[in-house]
């Protein structure tokens, strides 16, 4: 079940009245875990027995390193989680992959090796619940939080439907005590809620999806169009995955509301980051962190030498760009970031003088834009399906040469683009900086109504309801 299908919409009504109707928080509870292994299990029954298994694993898990003293065995309780948690997601997601991978090192070597890959399907959303699972069983044996004593809470906490598939991932030290409490649902919370909805749907079925068939011709056809062509195709695929994913968190985090949950910020204006730093504190905030945290610090972090550190963004970066995805599309993206985070480091003295020497704002908007490029380029290799098609595509941009706009092919729909992307990004960034526009839709239910309804319009008039899957289910 997807969010842009008319199946759950269905489902979300019947559901969000029965919410509100019951006033007892262990009701609530209760419909939360039922309604979320009910929309789970519309893609395939089958793949809720992997959730209920990492969620009794992780339950008792946790019981056991909270109770057990001794330092060995809660070292040997945290690997039962790893390795049934990261077991489970090696084998439905990489397992073929790395298969794959030792036949073609094999016989590359003149070796011939025969091996069956198996028809493995990949459940959906099994990625972010994972780390979600992972995140409570590693905050317990760091002594960050206690258990939780009930496994109805702990099962829901897994399985809570609004961010399952695709996030944000939320940890379990934020959003549990959220289930303890009494989750008071006021008019203000719902329309907030619902706006912060439309303004994801908006971001999906307008913007994500009208740029989606250019962007697809173009990965697919580069030999057909112009290299100025090509850049533009590049860059709407920036503002593609960006709508696509940001309008799937604006949603969870806007139905969250709308049930008295908060769900953290996933994405705060990532294109206008000034250095890959700030780009990864913007975009897919939940992951990053979760990256920062539970790898990159206990790697070691920046505590040690230079190369180290070095070593550790790297290791980083490349295990977030495996996390993507079984391809090594994913993987050269991660390492171009990991790249770009050693490169920042090392080249941070030429940057404090040439921020001396440049005028501030020349030197932000050239700081934009370079970060803005390089993400462009790796970006290349995140949306293609194979190296080939990734170098096959910047070779038809070298190559070609063509930067005439006269030239240029689809000129309504690239126009059309370039205005839903100025609108969006307009939009966003007049919310975001001006506080006193957050202030009249924060104290102002008619103007939020306003909005919605605004919103509603758009979305209706200009959408693409083809119920297309949202990017990140891949992942």
């Amino acid at each position: 079940m997807i969010f842009n299908s008319f199946a759950f919409l269905i489902f979300f009504l019947i559901f969000y009245i029965l919410y509100v109707s019951l006033k007892d928080r262990r009701y609530r509870i209760v419909l939360c875990l039922v309604g979320s292994y009910f929309f789970y299990g519309w893609w395939d029954w089958r793949f809720l027995s992997l959730i209920i298994f990492s969620t009794l694993v992780d339950f008792l898990v946790g019981k056991a390193l909270h109770t057990e003293s001794d330092d060995s065995r809660r070292k040997k309780w945290l690997l039962v989680s790893l390795f049934s948690n990261l077991g489970l997601l090696f084998f439905f997601k990489y397992f073929n992959f790395f298969v794959d991978s030792f036949v073609e090192v094999a016989t590359t070597l003149g070796m011939s090796p025969s091996v069956t890959a198996l028809n493995i399907i990949l459940p959906v959303g099994i990625s972010f619940y994972t780390f979600q699972t992972l995140s409570y069983t590693i905050d317990i044996y760091w002594r960050r939080m206690e258990p939780e004593p009930n496994l109805i809470v702990f099962a829901t906490y897994v399985a809570f439907f609004p961010q399952l598939v695709a996030g944000p991932i939320i940890r379990a030290i934020d959003l549990l005590p959220q289930f303890r409490d009494q989750n008071k649902v006021t008019f203000e919370m719902a329309i907030s809620g619902l706006m912060l909805v439309l303004v994801g749907y908006f971001k999906k079925v307008v913007l994500a999806d009208s740029l989606a068939p250019l962007v697809d011709n173009g990965f697919a056809n580069p030999y057909i169009y112009t290299s100025l062509n090509l850049c533009i195709i590049v860059v709407f695929y920036a503002f593609q995955i960006y709508c696509d994913f940001s309008g799937y968190s604006d949603i969870a985090i806007g139905i969250g509301k709308m049930f008295g949950f908060h769900f953290p910020r996933n994405f705060n204006l990532p294109y206008i980051a000034q250095n890959f730093s700030d780009f990864w504190k913007r975009w897919h905030i939940s992951l990053s962190g979760w990256l920062r945290d539970y790898l990159y610090i206990p790697l070691g972090g920046n505590r040690g030498s230079s190369v180290l550190t070095q070593r550790n963004l790297m290791l980083t970066m490349l295990l977030g760009g495996l996390w993507h995805g079984a391809n090594w599309t994913f993987i050269i993206w991660g390492g171009l970031h990991g790249g770009y985070l050693v490169a920042q480091r090392i080249l941070q003295p030429v940057a404090v003088r040439l921020r001396g020497v440049l005028h501030k704002s020349i030197y932000t908007i050239f700081s934009i834009l370079m970060t803005f490029f390089l993400v462009n380029l790796a970006w290349v290799f995140f949306r293609s399906q194979s190296m080939s098609q990734a170098f096959d595509l910047l070779a038809y941009i070298y190559n070609n040469g063509d930067y005439s706009f006269s030239n240029v092919k689809l000129k309504f729909q690239v126009i059309e683009g370039m205005l839903l992307i100025f609108m969006l990004y307009f939009g966003e960034l007049i919310y975001t900086t001006k506080p006193k526009v957050r202030e009249l839709f924060s104290y102002n239910n008619y103007y939020k109504l306003g909005f919605a309804s605004f919103i509603l319009w758009l979305i209706l008039f200009f959408g693409t309801f083809e119920n297309n899957n949202f990017i990140y289910f891949q992942f």
